[in-house]
């Protein structure tokens, strides 16, 4: 019966990231061919497939650039496709930047720029503002990721340093503008995804001082703003969001449902430190599997949104979706057959070559040292000696951690 539970949960991610899958559903988004060129512009996790959507199904000529994280490439006709660092941002995805922008500048009315975003944006297109240098982008990027800051924090911070975020990319284009969105942020703003390339940006060079002055980051360089809600700069501009996080947990939850168990969508905004998130979680799926309350048996909680790591000294090996885990079966001791799975969709959790892991009822018991691996952070030594990491490889999509709690 093992065998059968982890199987429905691992096809239950992999039904999550097709929702998500450019090569399926970006070619009913393509608008008809304007009078003249169209440029892509791409930079995300998901760029490369994007890139490669458009050429397979878009009825018209195009060139251009598509960004992606390194191992995240396609091959492609027309759009070059550059690979460079992430989460970090690197000289690579500078020098792509650099070009991405020199070419929209040079587009006329009567052309298209096509912008395709997702998750991981932000440090692809790193191109900073004058008067801020690469090396200065990279270490406060570094110093936030390690902070447990917020996405939303972490992208008012970008936007204010970039040549590129908050807007002001579709502002350097004279052309028409239209960004196709893969959301990897909770609530599908299209301004924190990629730090809004092409969307007007709400936040202030104030907010993104306090977000610095909260963590306790210096930087004596200077913020630039960034083009406001209204201005007239964005009415060439139209953003659509073409995939979501809801839209994946609601496909999951099909899969659960053909199943005969009944899939309970918690939500797709969920947030906050990982290893705490899990004990909430774990409070839920005892009540459940003691009480059978709120939800009777057998039953799936599915969840996504983004939670977060503090790191506290050097840190281990893993990434939010395995702390999670490993945080879970620590808080559900003593209770009996609750699975689960939680798993980052774009194929990689934190920084190593997992996208996730399975939780079984006994990881915890058959696993070595669970609290002291979790106090260091190190949930993928811990997994990965169960055999329970979920790898995937690269998904070259991206809407944000996925998570399933199997109580049977």
């Amino acid at each position: 019966m093992s065998g059968a539970q982890r199987a429905l949960l691992e096809e239950s991610f992999r039904v999550a990231v097709a929702a998500a899958d450019p090569l399926r559903i970006l070619a009913a988004h393509l608008p008809p061919p304007p009078k003249g060129r169209t440029f892509v512009a791409a930079a995300g996790k998901a760029a490369a497939s994007m890139a490669l959507a458009v050429e397979k199904y878009f009825s018209s000529d195009v060139e251009g650039i598509a960004i992606a994280r390194y191992g995240h490439g396609l091959p492609t006709g027309k759009i070059r496709v550059v690979e460079a660092g992430h989460p970090v941002p690197d000289e690579a995805g500078y020098a792509a930047a650099q070009e991405l922008l020199e070419r929209v500048k040079k587009l006329e009315k009567d052309d298209l720029l096509l912008a395709l975003l997702s998750g991981g944006g932000s440090s692809l297109l790193s191109l900073p503002a004058p008067g801020v240098s690469l090396a200065e982008l990279k270490s406060i990027t570094a110093q936030l990721l390690k902070s447990g800051a917020t996405i939303q924090e972490i992208n008012t911070v970008r936007k204010h340093l970039s040549a590129i975020a908050g807007g002001r990319l579709a502002a350097a284009c004279r052309a028409p503008v239209l960004a196709l969105i893969i959301s990897d942020v909770t609530g599908d703003d299209p301004t924190h995804i990629a730090s809004g390339p092409c969307a007007p940006d709400p936040t202030t060079c104030n907010d993104a001082q306090a977000v610095l002055a909260k963590y306790g980051i210096g930087f004596g360089g200077r913020f630039s703003e960034t083009p406001k809600p209204g201005d007239v700069v964005f009415s060439k501009a139209k953003n659509h969001v073409i995939a979501t996080a809801h839209r994946s947990l609601e496909a999951a939850a099909g899969v659960f449902r053909s199943a005969g168990i009944a899939p309970v969508i918690l939500g797709d905004t969920i947030t906050g430190e990982a290893a705490e998130v899990a004990k909430v979680f774990a409070a839920l799926a005892r009540e459940i599997r003691q009480h059978k309350a709120p939800f009777h048996p057998p039953v799936a909680l599915i969840s996504g949104g983004e939670c977060t790591v503090t790191l506290r000294g050097e840190g281990g090996r893993g990434g939010r979706c395995s702390e999670f885990l490993l945080s879970l079966g620590i808080a559900l001791e003593g209770v009996q057959n609750v699975w689960a799975i939680a798993a980052d969709t774009d194929g990689i959790d934190g920084s190593e070559d997992n996208a996730g892991a399975i939780l079984e009822p006994d990881s915890v018991k058959r696993g070595k040292d669970p609290k002291g691996m979790l106090a260091k952070h190190d949930s993928y030594g811990f997994f990965s000696a169960l055999g329970g990491l979920v790898i995937t490889g690269p998904t070259r999509t991206n809407v944000n951690d996925y998570r399933a709690i199997l109580v049977p």
